[in-house]
């Protein structure tokens, strides 16, 4: 308990957090394996949606590229309960695929209004986190997310303007497969240039507090066949359509 009370520190205080080597390999392998023709085909038939030559896409809830292991991991869920609370659900699985040809993107937060608009830099405990783990390793080459450690404890346009005028500075995230990283969604962060010929395929799943909900999120249903195979107590961690 005590590696995950620092990892929670680690949150409050840089923003993020990374538990290396956390989910088995092969684990990782099966749901590359089957997310890649997905991709592809996405690929295809898909305009960029975050920026040139940047992707973001649902993920399928089709074994293997969704396993219970991802959603319900006891270490990881312990992190993320220790920053919010005993009551979150899982409300998005989706995938940030920069490909050859992409740039830098603009610093940002990963929420579009503030919970409370009249009080947009009201300083109020996380009511969302992400957890994002690579389908292949993420390195320099590749586009690893940047991020500004300390920005979410920052007002928004405070740390906008330090982070132009040089005062705070951004740092990459390589992560190498199996790797799992758990992320303040207001600290600043930005996707980087995918200068290899291989699409840079980061999943994530994004966990809010379960009076939370917004429009915001691209999600695919889950297969009723997968949702069955679920335990009651895993079904009330998931907040998402179920296909008849």
């Amino acid at each position: 308990m005590a590696g995950i009370g620092g990892k929670i520190s680690e949150i409050h205080d840089q923003g993020y957090c990374v538990l290396p080597e956390h989910f088995a390999r092969p684990l990782i392998d099966a749901c590359r394996g089957a997310f890649w023709p997905v991709l592809l085909a996405y690929l295809n038939s898909h305009e960029p949606n975050r920026g040139p030559h940047r992707h973001f896409l649902p993920m399928p809830f089709d074994p293997p590229c969704f396993a219970p292991d991802f959603f319900f991991d006891d270490e990881v869920t312990s992190v993320v309960r220790g920053v919010m609370d005993d009551r979150i659900v899982a409300d998005q699985w989706g995938c940030d695929v920069p490909l050859r040809g992409s740039d830098y993107q603009g610093a940002h937060v990963d929420y579009q209004r503030p919970l409370f608009s009249e009080s947009p830099d009201l300083s109020l405990p996380a009511y969302l986190v992400v957890v994002s783990f690579g389908l292949v390793r993420i390195t320099p080459e590749n586009g690893p997310i940047e991020i500004s450690p300390g920005t979410h404890r920052m007002p928004r346009q405070e740390a906008l303007r330090a982070l132009e005028a040089g005062e705070i500075g951004m740092q990459p995230v390589p992560l190498e497969i199996g790797d799992v990283l758990i992320r303040h969604p207001w600290v600043l962060h930005r996707g980087s240039p995918n200068r290899s010929g291989t699409p840079r395929a980061l999943a994530s799943i994004r966990y809010v507090r379960r009076w939370y909900a917004d429009g915001s999120r691209e999600v695919n249903s889950v297969p009723r066949a997968a949702w069955d195979s679920l335990t009651p107590e895993q079904q009330q961690v998931m907040r998402f359509p179920v296909a008849d």
